[in-house]
C-alpha cells in the first residue's frame, strides 16, 4: 500500500514554441484546431514538473529552464516572467533543500537547466543541495557527447555540477531505485529518455516528458520535429497507447499548457484522448 504518496504538479516555466516544431509533419490546418498560434506561429507551452512525496522521500521530476542563459536565449522562448520551479515549490510549502531526489527524464535545457545556478563566484552549482540526481546512463553518455542535431540543447554548466557533486546516479535500463515508481526507457525523442510510471493506490500516472509532450501529440503521426528518430517514436507511441488503454493509465503532460492529464480510449481512428482533468480532481 502507498497511502502516504502525494503528487504535486509544479509549473517551472510558461513559454512558447513554434507549432511546426511541436507537431512535425502534421499541417497547421490540423493542429491549429487545438492550439491558437500567434503571428510568429508560436503556441503556448508549459514545463510542468511533478513533486512526489512518498514516506521520507521528496522526488522532483525535471526542473525547468532556470536562468543561466543570456537575455537573447530566453527572448526567443517568450518565457513568462516570475514563474520558476523554486517559486512553485514555495507555493506548496517546500524549498529546494527539502528535495531528496531529482529525477531527470532527459537533459535538454528546458528539463535540467534550473537544477543548477551561478553562485557569487561565477561558478555553476547545484540548486538542490541535499538531493540525489538520477538520469539514465545511456542518456548521460549521449548528452556528454552531443550530436549536431541536439547539441544546442545540452550545456556543460547544466551537467558538470551534477557530476562534480558526487550525487549523480546513472541508471542502467531496468534499475528501479524508487518504491511504487517504475522507470522505463524510450529512445525516439532522444536516446535514453526515462518515463516514470507512478503507482498510486487507485491509478498509474505516467509522467510523459517529451515522449508525448501534449494531449494533441497523442495521435500517432503527431511527432515533434525535434525527435531524433521519428520512426522509433511512432513505434514506441503505438505500443504505449495500446497499453495505456488496456491498463487505464493517466497521462500527465509536461508541456501541455491547457491540459494537465487525460485518459485514452480506443476509437475508429485509433487511440484518442478521452477525459481531461487535473490530478487534484481525482482520488489517487
Amino acid at each position: 500500500m502507498n497511502l502516504n504518496m502525494k503528487l504535486f504538479p509544479l509549473i517551472a516555466d510558461n513559454w512558447k514554441m513554434d507549432g511546426g516544431v511541436a507537431f512535425g509533419v502534421v499541417p497547421k490546418s490540423i493542429w491549429s484546431r487545438f492550439h491558437k498560434a500567434d503571428d510568429l506561429n508560436m503556441i503556448n507551452i508549459t514545463t510542468r514538473c511533478l513533486l512526489i512525496i512518498h514516506y521520507k522521500r521528496k522526488i522532483l521530476i525535471d526542473a525547468g529552464l532556470g536562468d543561466k542563459r543570456n537575455e537573447k536565449y530566453y527572448a526567443v522562448r517568450y518565457r513568462e516572467p516570475g514563474i520558476n520551479i523554486l517559486n512553485s515549490l514555495d507555493e506548496q510549502g517546500f524549498s529546494a533543500d527539502d528535495i531528496t531526489d531529482v529525477l531527470f527524464t532527459h537533459l535538454h535545457d528546458d528539463h535540467v537547466g534550473a537544477a543548477t545556478r551561478y553562485n557569487e563566484k561565477g561558478l555553476s552549482e547545484c540548486v538542490f543541495k541535499n538531493a540525489q540526481y538520477w538520469v539514465s546512463k545511456t542518456h548521460w553518455d549521449w548528452a556528454m557527447n552531443p550530436n549536431k542535431r541536439e547539441g544546442a540543447a545540452y550545456f556543460t554548466d547544466n551537467l558538470l555540477p551534477l557530476q562534480e557533486s558526487g550525487r549523480l546516479n546513472l541508471l542502467e535500463e531496468g534499475n528501479q531505485p524508487f518504491e511504487q515508481i517504475t522507470l522505463k526507457i524510450y529512445n525516439g525523442h532522444t536516446r535514453g529518455q526515462i518515463i516514470p510510471y507512478i503507482h498510486t493506490d487507485n491509478h498509474t500516472v505516467v509522467y510523459m516528458g517529451d515522449f508525448i509532450p501534449t494531449q494533441t501529440n497523442i495521435p500517432i503521426p503527431f511527432v515533434p520535429s525535434v525527435d531524433i528518430e521519428p520512426l522509433v517514436s511512432l513505434q514506441e507511441k503505438e505500443e504505449f497507447l495500446n497499453e495505456a488503454v488496456n491498463k487505464k493509465y493517466i497521462l500527465f503532460f509536461e508541456h501541455d499548457a491547457a491540459n494537465e492529464c487525460c485518459t485514452v480510449k480506443q476509437s475508429e481512428k485509433g487511440v484518442v484522448s478521452d477525459r481531461s482533468f487535473k490530478l487534484s480532481e481525482i482520488q489517487l
